[in-house]
């Protein structure tokens, strides 16, 4: 087991939950994540990470599977104007790799919001700290584990 993965389900643990983690193989788009944990594609948590310009750090977006952050909204939303994360600020804040970041377990603290879409389910699929892990969970209880705050950054991309 990566250490990623041990750290995320660790979080999880001392959360007070009992994670259900899912190996997928390779996966590369939420449809495919979907695919393997037999759900609606919106009820995967994309984590989108960008560089506040301002602040210089990461700043987390975890978004329903189908929709896309609207630049303008999340610049609005984080006070700040927002750039392109690289792999090199992704790693060192959250400690994951690009395409593996879960909304828990981050190595440093990161402001998050998340989009109200993934509330509407009873349960939603986050990546478990690699590529190839997702975890399940009922997305009210993301908010507190996330820290992240519910807001409208979305364009949907259907």
């Amino acid at each position: 087991m990566s250490k990623s993965l041990k750290r995320v389900r660790q979080a999880l643990i001392d959360a007070g939950f009992e994670p259900e983690i899912l190996e997928m193989g390779e996966t590369r788009t939420a449809q495919q994540a979907a695919d393997a944990a037999n759900c609606h594609v919106d009820q995967i948590a994309k984590s989108i990470i960008f560089r506040g310009e301002t602040s210089g750090e990461a700043i987390l977006f975890l978004t329903a599977g189908g929709n896309k952050v609207c630049a303008d909204k999340a610049s609005a939303l984080a006070g700040e104007p927002l750039g392109k994360a690289d792999a090199t600020l992704i790693r060192s804040q959250t400690g994951f790799a690009i395409g593996g970041v879960s909304p828990v377990g981050h190595l440093n603290p990161i402001r998050a919001f998340l989009d109200p879409r993934l509330l509407e389910f009873s349960e939603i699929w986050a990546a478990a700290g690699t590529p190839r892990h997702i975890f399940s969970l009922k997305p009210q209880d993301l908010l507190p584990l996330s820290g992240a705050q519910a807001a409208d950054f979305t364009s949907q991309s259907k």
